[in-house]
C-alpha cells in the first residue's frame, strides 16, 4: 500500500517537532555523562531522531525527483532503505528502554 506524500510529509513534520521538545528536556549541564566521558543518553536519542527526520526528508525528496524524472531508482531505493533502517533502530531502542524501565519498576524496594 502506497502512502501519499502529504501523509508522509505530515508525519515527518510531527517527528521534527519532537526534536526541539526533546532538546528542551535536557539540562545544559547534563550533555555529558556523570564521568564526563561522552554524550548523555537523551542527547543520543535526540540526534537519532534528527537523523531519522533527515533520512525521511531525503527519501521523500528523491521519491519526488524520481516521479518527475530527475532521480535514479537505485538512489530512491537506497534512501528508503536507510530510512526504514533508521526507524527500525529507533523502535528497537525504544523497546529496550521500555523493557528496562519495566524491569526497574518490578524491583523490590
Amino acid at each position: 500500500m502506497a502512502i501519499p506524500f502529504s501523509v508522509a510529509s505530515a508525519a515527518y513534520g510531527q517527528t521534527q517537532r519532537l526534536v526541539p521538545d526533546a532538546k528542551g528536556l535536557l539540562n545544559p549541564s547534563s550533555l555529558t555523562s556523570a564521568a564526563g566521558q561522552g554524550p548523555d543518553f537523551g542527547q543520543l536519542v535526540s540526534q537519532s531522531i534528527e537523523g531519522l527526520v533527515e533520512a525521511g526528508k531525503t527519501s521523500d525528496t528523491l521519491s519526488t525527483d524520481f516521479i518527475n524524472g530527475n532521480a535514479n531508482i537505485v538512489d530512491v531505493v537506497t534512501a528508503v532503505s536507510q530510512t526504514e533502517l533508521a526507524i527500525d533502530s529507533l523502535v528497537a531502542i525504544r523497546d529496550r528502554v521500555i523493557s528496562a524501565y519495566e524491569e526497574i519498576m518490578r524491583m523490590p524496594i
